[in-house]
Formats: C-alpha cells, sequence, structure tokens
C-alpha cells in the first residue's frame, strides 16, 4: 500500500472521532512495505501535529468543506499538504503521489479537486498561512480551545508551552538501578558511540542526543534500561519507598512506573498494579517480564474497590489518573484531534472519584502520589484542592523537586524542547482514618 494512502486511513479513523493513531495506525503499518513504515508513520503524526493549521488553509483552498462520509479524503488533503509544508519530499511528488492514492478510495470526483487544492496551495499556500498567522490557531497549530485554556492558565509560557508540543520529542532513558549506575551506563553508551547526557532532575533519567533503535542499546534485553520520559521517572523518588512496604499503582498501563518502583526499591513486600482494560496489561507484563520484575496485575476499575482490594492498607499508592494527556502532545499528536474542551470538567470528576475511591485503602501514616500527564490545572491543582477541602484525614506534604512550578497544590512541569514532557505531582499523606 502506498504509504500516502496507509497514513490517510488512519488519520480518516481519527478525524472520524473512532480511534486514536496508536489503534488505528499499526494495522495500517501492516500494509505496506517495510522501508516505507518509517515514512508512513511520520506521514500519519506529522499531519496530526500541524491538523489545526493545516485545516484552516484547507478551508481556505476549498469552495466547501468535506461530508463526514468523506474523512479519507480530507485525510488524504491533509497528508498532502503536510507534505508539501512539512517534509522535503518534491512538490510533484508529494502531489502525484497523493493524487494517485484517490483510485483505491473509489471516489473518483476527487482526484481532480485534490489536484487542483495541492497545486493552488503549492502557488499560494506560504502567502495564504502568511495572511492567516494573526489567528493563534494558524501560529501554535493547536484547537482554538485548547489554545485558549493555555493562555488562561499560563499567560507568560503559553507559547512555549505550544511552541514544545509542536516540537519531536526528546529520546530518553531510564537506567535500572538493580544493574548499573548512572554513570556507568552513560560510559557504556560512550563506548557504542552513542552520545547521551544526563537528565536534570531525575536520577535515572538519560537524554539520548539522537533517537536510536533499543535493540542498539547496551543491555536492552537484558534489563539494564527501559525508554521513559524523564518526568514520569520523578514518581520512584517522590513516593518515598521503603523495604516492607505494600504498594499500589493504580492505572499502570503500559507499566513504566510499575517497573520504576520495582528497581528503585527491591525490598518491597508487595506491589499491586490494576488497569481498567486486560489487554493493557498485557504490555504492563512484558515490560515486566525483560526486567525480570514480578507484581500483582488486576484488570478492574480502581474506583470498585470490593472487587480487587484484599482489605490489607498500602503503605503507598501511585494514582497516575486517566487525563486529557495534553502534556504529552507532542508524543501523541493526535491529542489535538481527539480531545474536546467538554472533556476537561468529566476528567476531572472521574479523577476526584479515583481519589475517594482509593484513599481507605491507604494506611494512616501513608502516602500518596497524584500524577497526571495534563498541563491545565483544572485536571490537577483543583481537583487535589477540592479533595483536601472534603477529605479532613489527608494532608499535603512538599515535593522534594525542583522540577516545574509551584502550584496552589502540588507541582506542574510545562513540556520543555529537548526536555521532559509536561506533568503534575502532588503528595499526600492519611493522617487519620475517619472523614470527620
Amino acid at each position: 500500500m502506498n504509504p500516502r494512502l496507509a497514513a490517510a486511513r488512519a488519520l480518516a479513523a481519527v478525524l472520524s472521532g473512532k480511534a486514536s493513531l496508536n489503534s488505528s495506525l499499526p494495522a495500517q503499518l501492516d500494509k505496506v512495505e517495510e522501508r516505507d513504515r518509517g515514512l508512513t508513520q511520520d506521514l500519519a503524526f506529522g499531519t496530526a501535529r500541524w491538523q489545526p493549521r493545516l485545516d484552516l488553509l484547507a478551508a481556505q483552498l476549498l469552495q466547501k468543506p468535506f461530508k463526514a462520509a468523506d474523512a479519507d479524503v480530507q485525510a488524504l488533503l491533509l497528508v498532502g499538504l503536510y507534505q508539501l509544508f512539512y517534509t522535503r519530499i518534491p512538490a510533484h511528488a508529494a502531489i502525484g503521489e497523493t493524487v494517485g492514492c484517490v483510485d483505491k478510495l473509489k471516489k473518483p470526483w476527487a482526484k481532480g479537486l485534490l489536484n487542483a487544492v495541492l497545486r493552488r496551495a503549492q502557488r499560494e499556500g506560504e502567502e495564504l498561512l502568511a495572511s492567516m498567522e494573526r489567528d493563534p490557531v494558524v501560529r501554535t497549530a493547536h484547537p482554538r480551545w485548547l489554545q485558549k485554556s493555555l493562555k488562561a492558565f499560563w499567560p507568560e509560557q503559553w507559547e512555549a508551552i505550544c511552541a514544545a508540543n509542536n516540537a519531536h520529542p526528546p529520546m530518553i532513558l531510564r537506567i535500572n538501578r538493580r544493574h548499573h549506575s548512572r554513570d556507568a551506563y552513560l560510559a557504556l553508551l560512550a563506548e557504542a558511540g552513542i552520545q547521551a547526557s544526563a537528565c536534570q532532575y531525575s536520577r535515572d533519567g538519560i537524554v539520548l542526543a539522537e533517537a536510536c533503535d533499543v535493540r542498539g542499546l547496551p543491555g536492552f534485553a537484558d534489563g539494564w534500561v527501559s525508554v521513559q520520559d524523564e518526568a514520569a521517572q520523578l514518581s520512584a523518588d517522590l513516593l518515598e519507598l521503603a523495604p516492607g512496604q505494600r504498594v499500589l499503582d493504580a492505572c499502570c498501563a503500559p507499566g513504566g512506573k510499575t517497573c520504576h518502583l520495582l528497581e528503585a526499591e527491591p525490598g518491597l513486600a508487595h506491589m499491586v498494579a490494576i488497569d481498567l482494560e486486560a489487554k493493557r496489561l498485557a504490555r504492563v507484563r512484558e515490560n515486566l517480564d525483560r526486567l525480570k520484575l514480578d507484581a500483582e496485575l488486576i484488570a478492574c476499575d480502581a474506583r470498585d474497590t470490593a472487587s480487587w482490594w484484599d482489605g490489607k492498607p498500602f503503605q503507598r499508592i501511585l494514582l497516575d489518573a486517566p487525563c486529557s494527556a495534553t502534556g504529552v502532545i507532542r508524543r501523541h499528536p493526535d491529542i489535538k484531534l481527539t480531545r474536546q474542551a467538554e472533556d476537561i470538567p468529566a476528567l476531572a470528576t472521574l479523577q476526584g472519584e479515583l481519589l475517594d475511591a482509593l484513599w481507605p485503602t491507604l494506611e494512616v501514616g501513608g502516602m500518596l502520589l497524584y500524577a497526571t500527564c495534563s498541563s491545565l490545572p483544572t485536571e490537577n491543582t483543583e481537583v487535589i484542592d477540592a479533595f483536601l477541602a472534603r477529605t479532613p484525614g489527608a494532608r499535603e506534604l512538599d515535593l522534594a523537586t525542583e522540577a516545574g512550578l509551584r502550584q496552589p497544590h502540588g507541582r506542574q512541569l510545562l513540556a520543555q524542547e529537548g526536555g521532559h514532557d509536561g506533568f503534575y505531582y502532588a503528595k499526600l499523606i492519611k493522617i487519620a482514618a475517619s472523614r470527620g
């Protein structure tokens, strides 16, 4: 299959609200030649990254918008525009190959339309985009609701956040303390000719100068190292783990933090890791097996404690709550297409419900670390503020990190170009069992 068609079909599922790229793209990648898979992935993710900008440009070039049933044609047009403005693919090839894909869509009317629109974009696109730059959606390539939210919450940082969201993320590693120190592994990387440096905030973090195939990393198959963003690595030290503790990792998939907690404290008495879907736990088990670690994995709704909790209290809980993922847009750019403004209050409600449900499973004196990969205070400090107000037995603790910005509650890490993702942490201690 032509990589442009594969990318467009994956994107069409996203535009139709039926899937994310993580779920729609793998099936399409299986249909293209192995040598074209990198291009297919770049076309899909790159088009999603710049979609808000490209979509407004397309509206200027089209006489009328596409019907819902023609999301595949719309996606193919966006893939063509992405090639013209954001790749080094020659314009004649970008246009010719993209228009040629229409034959597979069985919509012959679209061939002349795509050809005319893409050729006009080649001639007039730069001028049109320049005339639209005053629109912050065009300038930042973020949907209007998100651009407005970031500007309202982060008036001094919002443009830098958008720029970081549009940049390609660095590849960051987490060394396994059970095998090597960070300095020792940096030396191994140097011997292998891989340029890397220590992360600023995570003591286990290493940032590579250039991304590489994990199979080329020293000892990857043997569990010496994993791929994980620096912001997500902070949880292991912030939890203040100690031998003999029972630990719960709620909403654990894909398991990076589960594994890191076990690496950081080999003496834990028991690790319980839960997630809503059994198929997501399969990835957690794969990560545990590669690292030769073990945890009790349970597929369940964390809020339904009667279905999974054995009544024995935990000394530590990590709640990496479901969220808008607005802090990791650079890794999942289709978030710009799949998230809507109305999702945020519903997510905040879910986050509060998870806190309320898990709090009784924590022993008095125990700690709960609340985390999200969101950049929106609605899901972060405001959720913690509301929880503390209704939970007399909860108190907030300071976080032992200089990462991010201090908030009314917790600390907010904003996505950094060349650095960590957007993330949020708050730490709570249980000082009394009763809520009254």
